[in-house]
Order: structure tokens, then sequence, then C-alpha cells
């Protein structure tokens, strides 16, 4: 198997965990990064969602999914396509969660991209709509 098919099962596998435990499987994720993951969202650390600041560390990775558990609870986590390319993965689909202080709740399409090194998620970067989530928080 390539490294491209490798790193793209890792992630059908851990999304599809993900899914079914509702983000129970937060290990999954810290297990895929490398010491050095540059992780990011489109929020980029936004006041509904101060969990999404960029991190560039394992170490810290953790704070983003304390914050996103710690306030939402997952209504599902789908991926529909998986495109793969290289050491890139980009995982296409849609999420919900719910705001657990607010009991407001948001549905969006959401796209995430990887990179991998050695077997390792090195970059991260996810797309979503802000305002539906901005909006669910408040």
């Amino acid at each position: 198997m390539s490294n491209t098919e490798a790193n793209k099962k890792l992630l059908q596998q851990a999304y599809e965990r993900w899914n079914a435990t509702k983000g129970g499987s937060v290990g999954d994720w810290l297990a895929l990064a490398a010491d050095d993951i540059s992780f990011g969202s489109l929020a980029e650390g936004a006041e509904a969602v101060p969990f999404t600041a960029p991190i560039r560390s394992k170490d810290t990775l953790r704070t983003y999914f304390d914050g996103l558990i710690g306030n939402w609870t997952m209504i599902h986590y789908t991926v529909n396509d998986y495109v793969a390319e290289g050491e890139s993965v980009v995982a296409i689909g849609s999420t919900s969660w719910k705001n657990k202080h607010t009991g407001n709740t948001f549905e969006t399409r959401k796209v995430d991209v990887w990179k991998f090194k050695n077997g390792k998620a090195v970059e991260f970067y996810e797309y979503y709509d802000t305002a539906k989530v901005a909006a669910a928080g408040s």
C-alpha cells in the first residue's frame, strides 16, 4: 500500500470512530499527530470558539479538543469523500453540533485538509461556516 493510501485509510478509520463515538475518540487524533503539528481552523480563535486558535504542537493540541468537547455535543460528523494525492488528504463532508450552554445547534459543510510526513499528520486546517457556529454559540 502506498503512503497516500495508508494516510487515507488512517483518516477514514479515525473519522468513522469520531462519528461513532460522538467525539469520544480524541486519542485517535492525538495518535495521528506529529510532535510539531500545525493545526488550524477557519475561525482562528474567534470569540464563540476560542479553542480554534492556531496550534503549533502536539502538546497543545488537546486544548482544541478540550474546548470542542467541553462546549459542544456532536450530533454527527459525516465524511462523504476523501481526495488523496502524495502526502495530502482532504476529507469532505458535513457536521452538526449542539452548544452545551445555549442549546443551539448548527449544521455545516466541512472540509478538512491534512498533510502527512512519515505516517504522522504534520498539518491540518478545517473549513466550515463560521457564521453558523458563532450563531449557535450565542
